[in-house]
């Protein structure tokens, strides 16, 4: 006996979930509904079947094929329109003209006996058998009267409530003789229930309803498909749920990965090699798709999350349904019977109502509340560039196919044959991303020049110095192991400016990517002196002299300076003491706990050993943390002004270059030594661009990043050290006098989250709020708004580039007068953001 198993039914009450997939291949118990239905029929021995479609076709045939994985044969009838029920059966009529067929829906989640069915079919010796439903709400379906010997009265196709005379039901499932398919006409729209039966029956034909006493569920609405997949994990329908049963209830897959600190409460249910750390709890009636990830501290209770998902820390997800490969960030909350379709972005402490439906591809911004669904519009789609380059979660925002995809759209913007200079800090991960994207420019026709592990210092100094078109290094996020960044560089081996990102920005997002023919398959080298070539060029340009006699203590914390510093210091032969000189995949990045842990250990080697001061490598080579002979760690702060002293003293002229968040001490050091200041924006490329102005003896970030402009224009961890090493070794003064005779000011700073639409708003309102002060008060507007009074204090307002917050940064001479700036200008932006 054969089966038709209708898939054609584009499911539009349940977008979302249906807008770019046909409904039959919506998951239920990590399955789609179709395999249940597939499943069902081959308990009940029927394994012969005809698949018709018509939304989507392609997808339903590209998932099952020929049905060998289910140990079926199925074959396809694809409609080029909408035929209805009976019109699509008749479309596959040339497969099912030897014998009776049983007909079932492809979106509909039931355990019915068929082969009973199938009996009673045949025992009546019905033309066709309509399998039948008591349902308490039967609005939605089709009504029909049987008799005592079952055989069908009357008709009413989703009556009102006036119109209810029973609560049986069609359910969909129908048993059939090949004849049948003459009472279908050819050319339109032709249903089942509305049109072929009513005819029969008025005709005498011999139609039987079979009431049915299994499981059966019209998976329509968002609510019946919250209910369909509770009543697979509590067993009121039987299924084929994969995994093993852990406990009563509580189903993970064997490849899954659940730590033994996770909370889980069933029923519920964890598919295949999805993860599950500890802190997090699963409660009852949840699902946890394929491949989905839940983050440390997530909640989850009646949700559904389909395959690919990531939940970050402290996700809090109720009742609500998660479409495929979408990201919910943390801190992020979804409330019941709200949906969110296919890859979607839910950033961080982001709200999404109940009832919302956000529908595939969008992005809901950080701290947003979401009250209304979702539907054409991103929603503040963030930019592609951040602070530190392109980043994102690895294997989650990160992908090699992304890496792909964003070499592709670099090369694009490059001619052809050029040379592009590439690198890694020592994490597994950016060696495996490094790699799609080398392929990716190499595919492009762009010649790599790759360095492999390597500090960023060194990879910035050959992209500059081997008139290469520019550089991508990949490294870990600081201070997220989780993250990685992408860094991508022009010719000066600088950090992309602006107009080159938004033009990168435009390709990658059109997918306008060039490709090679294949004579034009371009080279990938591996450099064999990049440390001895940068190593030389540094001690030309920075002067060590006077250095033999010096101690100083150093930690590489694991990273990649671990692979320069040997040959450098052993060129300058100056006495070093080195912790943590290996590379580190484990640990690629610094936990705040380790930093303190690192430092302090650091502070008591060099005051134990008596050295002229230590140094602290972050673990791409890039900044720096000092701690002074007497073994006190240096604030980033007051180290900016420590080597800005050193330099300023001896150079005696020229200018430095500084952001406007820098405390304004800085001037008077300056000033002190006849050196002027040249402030500049908060982005690094900024910096960049000024460090390679002309008179250029300094420039800093304040954040542990130093320029040494007479070598590179770009931050450099190890030519600041080197630098520092000869002027320590000039001077007279220890870091500690140099740092005790600099004034002491307090700088403060804090953050207000500010929905992305208000920040103009905010920024309009900052500047009403200055040019009301008080005369004597001046307005920089170099960077946000700066307001500066006589008395030396000064706030700076700065919307965040690629945060929804508003960051202020408030200088006075004592605490109080800090904090009481900066809260009276924190709650100017507070209003103007609410």
């Amino acid at each position: 006996m054969k089966a038709v198993v209708m898939a054609g039914g584009e499911g539009t009450r349940l977008r979302p979930m249906t807008a770019n997939q046909p409904k039959p291949l919506l998951p239920v118990a990590n399955r789609p509904i179709m395999e249940h239905v597939l499943r069902l029929l081959k308990r009940h021995g029927v394994t012969e079947t005809v698949v018709t479609l018509q939304f989507l076709a392609a997808l339903v045939r590209n998932y099952f094929g020929d049905g060998h994985e289910l140990g079926m044969h199925l074959q396809y009838a694809t409609e080029d329109v909408p035929l209805g029920t009976a019109g699509s059966v008749k479309n596959a009529a040339a497969r099912l003209r030897d014998d009776r067929f049983l007909v079932i829906s492809g979106d509909a989640l039931t355990d019915i006996d068929l082969s009973d069915m199938i009996r009673f079919h045949r025992e009546n010796g019905a033309l066709v058998t309509i399998g039948l439903k008591r349902v308490p709400n039967p609005l939605e379906f089709g009504i029909i009267i049987v008799d005592e010997s079952g055989r069908v009265q009357r008709f009413l196709e989703k009556p009102t409530w006036g119109q209810v005379f029973s609560d049986t039901v069609n359910t969909g499932i129908y048993v059939m003789e090949p004849e049948v398919l003459d009472a279908v006409t050819e050319g339109g729209p032709v249903d089942w229930s509305a049109d072929v039966f009513p005819a029969l029956l008025a005709g005498g034909a011999a139609i039987y309803g079979y009431v049915a006493e299994g499981y059966w569920e019209d998976v329509g609405t968002h609510e019946s498909y919250l209910k369909a997949q509770a009543d697979a994990l509590s067993g009121k329908v039987e299924l084929d749920i994969g995994g093993f049963e852990v406990s009563p209830g509580v189903w993970v897959a064997d490849s899954a990965s659940v730590d033994p600190d996770a909370v889980l409460k069933g029923p519920l249910l964890v598919g295949d090699y999805a993860k599950v750390e500890a802190g997090a709890e699963l409660r009852e009636y949840t699902v946890l798709g394929n491949n989905a990830v839940v983050r440390e501290g997530a909640f989850l209770h009646r949700a559904v999350v389909h395959d690919n998902v990531y939940l970050g820390p402290g996700a809090h997800l109720r009742g609500c349904v998660i479409g495929k490969s979408t990201d919910v960030m943390a801190g992020a909350r979804i409330e019941e019977n709200a949906v969110i379709g296919d890859e979607c972005v839910i950033e961080a402490e982001a709200y999404v109502s109940s009832g919302v439906k956000v529908y595939p591809f969008k992005t809901i911004e950080a701290g947003a509340v979401v009250n209304t669904s979702v539907i054409w519009e991103s929603r503040g789609q963030r930019n592609l560039f951040g602070p530190r380059g392109v980043s994102g979660l690895v294997n989650v925002e990160i992908t090699a196919e992304l890496c792909v995809r964003l070499a592709s759209a670099y090369a694009t913007t490059l001619r052809k044959g050029a040379h592009v200079v590439t690198s890694r800090d020592c994490s597994l991960a950016a060696r495996a991303l490094k790699r799609a994207v080398n392929a990716a420019l190499t595919a492009s026709a762009i010649n790599v020049l790759d360095l492999e592990a390597a500090p960023m210092p060194v990879t910035r100094f050959h992209t500059a110095r081997e008139s290469a078109a520019g550089g991508i290094a990949l490294r870990t996020t600081p201070g997220d192991p989780q993250s990685v960044d992408i860094v991508i560089m022009d010719g000066r081996g600088a950090d992309l400016p602006p107009a080159a990102q938004r033009k990168l920005e435009r390709v990658f997002s059109r997918q306008e990517f060039r490709r090679a023919f294949p004579g034009e398959i371009a080279e990938l080298t591996y450099p064999s002196r990049a440390v001895e070539d940068y190593t030389h060029e540094l001690l030309n340009h920075v002067g060590v002299s006077d250095v033999r006699d010096m101690k100083v203590v150093v930690d590489c914390a694991g990273g990649t300076s671990s692979l320069v510093l040997p040959t450098l210091l052993g060129r300058v032969g100056v006495e070093v003491l080195t912790v943590n000189a290996r590379l580190d995949d484990v640990s690629p990045t610094e936990t705040l706990a380790g930093r303190r842990r690192d430092l302090q250990r650091l502070s008591e080697l060099v005051s134990s050993s008596r050295a002229a001061f230590g140094v602290r490598f972050d673990p791409v080579g890039e900044r720096i943390a000092l701690v002074d002979e007497k073994g006190q760690l240096i604030s980033e702060e007051r180290a900016l002004l420590v080597v800005l002293d050193l330099v300023a003293a001896e150079r005696q002229g020229g200018r430095v270059a500084l952001p406007v968040t820098t405390t304004r001490v800085a001037e008077q050091v300056c000033r002190f030594h006849g050196v002027q200041v040249q402030w500049t924006t908060t982005s690094l490329d900024a910096l960049t661009s000024a460090a390679a102005g002309p008179d250029m003896i300094f420039a800093a970030d304040g954040r542990g990043g130093f320029v040494v402009p007479e070598f590179s224009p770009a931050i450099d961890g190890l030519a600041a050290f080197m630098r520092l090493l000869g002027l320590v070794a000039r001077t007279r003064l220890s870091l500690s006098q140099i740092d005790a005779r600099i004034p002491e000011v307090k700088l403060l700073k804090r953050a207000v989250p500010t929905p992305w639409a208000a920040k103009g708003a905010v920024m309009r309102s900052v500047m009403e709020a200055a040019e009301a002060e008080p005369d004597g008060c001046r307005i920089d507007t170099t960077d946000g708004v700066r307001v500066a009074r006589d008395d030396g204090s000064w706030v700076l307002v700065l919307p965040a580039a690629a945060e929804p917050v508003t960051d202020l940064w408030a200088e006075a001479w004592d605490v109080d007068a800090a904090q009481t700036l900066l809260e009276r200008w924190a709650r100017i932006v507070e209003q103007a953001a609410t």
